[in-house]
């Protein structure tokens, strides 16, 4: 076992693993009706580009990406598109979403819609990316953030190391593990390709001691690659190391900065499961409609891992695996730790389903009833992001929300470490993440105030600038047809006096002009620092739409002086007396 750094804190639940690696990753039925979600991703939603009725094969687009941050979404079978509403999704808040509803008839093959292929050796990276991001390819390890984002990250950062996150620390959780057993030199393909898109010298695939069966496939991997830059690095299995920032102190010994991303250390992370999706979309033209997905709990009578296409209604896929309805007592998306309860089996498969836990009473039973904090400590032990929980729940439950923010509450990775050693078991997590979502509401309404006050001054600079053009071309219009007449006229001591008023007036505007510049470089120079900035760092197209708008208004400004500045010197040399 290689030498390894450490993070603090950590637990070590029980891994109940084996019971879905015991059979070989297998092929889910091909489903008649595929339902999905238009938002698959972190960030905004994709946008339906077919209309009910319309055919579609496998493989062929049905949602365009929305803005810098988001994904394509591509039919998983071949069909008619039969509704484009809302439907109920896998996620926390138990809500609707807009989904493609696809159904395959009983005489429709599985016709493919492919993309060229592509030898991503000897491909500029400039139309890899653009594929990557034809392909609606997002991370599978449960985030989904948008696969060609993290694949720009050297035009922001300096990137020498890529990290394979083969940890898979979750109980319950083998995706990756049977990934890797079967696709493993295309994992490590995958990581090449990124690598270089990245500008990374240096490969670490990261795993943990518990998956030796993953680990001999890699290290065959690795001898037939014959690639010195890759290396294979074993540590002790330990909750969660599989955590970004626990994962790179692990390999590494760096600390990723609070409220900072791997890239701030020179490092970017990337899923198993995604280095293939990766491969895939480049290499074989296949947009991401599959996914591997773990199916395991107590109430299937053969759990395993299937490679299943994205839409599927998950009730189908637990009755591949033997579902015992009568027995299933909850079903949980994602790990026990920080996957959370689904109201349906009916809920359709998405990019970000990893794992689907039937379960049966005894094996997750309901929670105790929640007792006051005794104060022990044991989750501050805990934490591996070396925070004080029970500190932070005391400002969570008193609303105290600058407090919180001021002891790091967004460091938080909501791995559920200190809800498994609490004696009292608080729902510490869920504390959390109220604060949390309430801190984010709040900071969205104050941003929606400042974009409404900038939109509005953007609206005045518009007018301000249109009057001062409308009032220099007329005061150009009465000096034309005055000049004749006013210049016999007017004595020199006068004309010297307007000279004087006329000089004082463009000293002014002139300085205004000055300020006016200033402003516009300084909004500008805010609007090209929020879009070099990670996307996950900030609140997206929304905070550079109000930088948009503000560097519109600046520039308004800055026009509306200009054309005051022009009609003044114009009207001064119109007044200026004829040289003798």
């Amino acid at each position: 076992m290689a030498k390894a750094f450490d993070f603090p804190g950590g637990i070590h639940p029980p891994q109940r693993k084996s019971r879905s690696t015991q059979a070989p990753l297998a092929w889910a039925p091909l489903p008649t009706r595929v339902v999905l979600p238009l938002e698959q991703h972190i960030g905004s939603p994709a946008e339906a580009c077919v209309s009910v009725g319309q055919r579609v094969r496998t493989g062929e687009r049905v949602a365009l990406a929305q803005g810098m941050i988001s994904a394509d979404v591509h039919a998983s079978i071949t069909g008619t598109v039969t509704a484009i509403d809302e439907h109920p999704v896998p996620h926390p808040s138990q809500g609707k979403r807009l989904c493609v509803v696809i159904e395959r008839g009983a005489t429709d093959a599985d016709h493919w819609a492919l993309m060229p292929t592509l030898d991503w050796r000897q491909t500029d990276d400039d139309v890899l990316i653009e594929r990557l991001q034809q392909s609606g390819v997002v991370g599978l390890g449960g985030a989904g953030f948008p696969t060609q984002i993290k694949a720009q990250v050297r035009q922001l950062h300096a990137i020498d190391t890529l990290v394979v996150n083969a940890a898979e620390c979750e109980p319950y959780i083998t995706a990756d593990d049977l990934t890797l057993r079967h696709y493993a030199d295309e994992v490590l393909e995958g990581a090449r390709l990124f690598a270089r898109l990245s500008g990374a010298e240096r490969i670490l695939i990261g795993i943990e001691d518990n998956k030796p069966e993953a680990i001999d496939a890699l290290n065959l991997a690795l001898r037939h690659a014959a690639d010195a830059s890759l290396e294979l690095k074993v540590i002790e299995t330990r909750y969660p190391s599989g955590g970004e920032k626990q994962l790179i102190k692990r390999l590494l010994g760096r600390e990723v900065p609070s409220h900072g991303l791997p890239a701030d250390v020179g490092v970017l992370c990337h899923n198993p499961g995604t280095l293939l999706a990766a491969l895939r979309a480049v290499r074989d033209g296949q947009p991401l409609v599959s996914r591997v997905v773990t199916l395991t709990g107590d109430a299937l009578a053969r759990p395993g891992n299937v490679e299943a296409r994205l839409g599927t209604a998950m009730y189908e896929l637990l009755s591949f695996a033997g579902l015992r309805e009568d027995e299933l007592a909850r079903l949980v998306m994602g790990g026990p730790m920080m996957g959370f309860t689904l109201a349906s089996t009916a809920l359709p498969l998405v990019k970000t389903s990893n794992c689907l836990i039937a379960a049966t009473e005894p094996e997750f039973p309901t929670p105790p009833t929640e007792q006051p904090c005794i104060r022990c400590g044991a989750c501050e032990q805990a934490c591996p992001a070396g925070l004080l929980p029970q500190q932070l729940y005391w400002f969570a439950r008193a609303r105290e929300h600058d407090k919180a923010e001021l002891f790091n509450l967004f460091d938080c990775i909501e791995c559920g470490a200190c809800n498994y050693v609490c004696p009292s078991h608080i729902p510490l997590v869920q504390y959390f993440q109220a604060a949390k979502g309430e801190i984010r509401t709040r900071q969205h309404e104050a941003h929606k105030a400042e974009h409404a006050r900038h939109r509005f001054e953007f609206r005045q600079a518009r007018l301000a600038r249109e009057a001062a053009e409308k009032e220099a071309k007329r005061q150009a219009r009465a000096q034309a047809a005055s000049r004749i007449a006013t210049r016999p006229a007017e004595s020199p001591e006068a004309a010297g006096d307007r000279g004087g008023d006329a000089k004082e007036q463009i000293k002014q505007l002139r300085i205004a002009q000055a300020a006016a510049k200033a402003a516009l470089r300084k909004a500008e120079k805010a609007l090209t620092r929020a879009s070099e900035t990670d996307p996950a760092s900030h609140d997206g197209t929304a905070e550079l739409d109000d930088l948009e708008v503000q560097v519109a208004t600046a520039r308004e400004n800055l026009k509306a002086i200009e054309a005051r500045l022009a009609a003044v010197q114009q009207a001064s040399q119109d007044k200026e007396p004829p040289r003798q």
